[in-house]
């Protein structure tokens, strides 16, 4: 994974998603980049730092996500 200035991946023309379908809601938003790259932004702050995450890294955050990997201890 890597921040936006150290990555080699153009975000122009980038479609921003967010997390929740309401746009008062802050939250994380993602955007599907060329050759599968993924890019997670802050929806706070659009023109701050992005995180752009390989393919294979995509895939190993979402099973742990679904998996339970990263829930808050009971």
């Amino acid at each position: 994974m890597s921040v936006n200035e150290g990555a080699k991946v153009s975000l122009s023309g980038a479609t921003w998603l967010r997390a929740s379908d309401d746009p008062t809601e802050d939250g994380v938003e993602v955007a599907m980049l060329a050759e599968g790259h993924v890019a997670l932004r802050d929806s706070r702050q659009p023109d701050g730092p992005v995180l752009i995450f390989t393919p294979g890294e995509w895939t190993a955050f979402t099973a742990g996500a679904r998996d339970g990997e990263f829930d808050r201890p009971k």
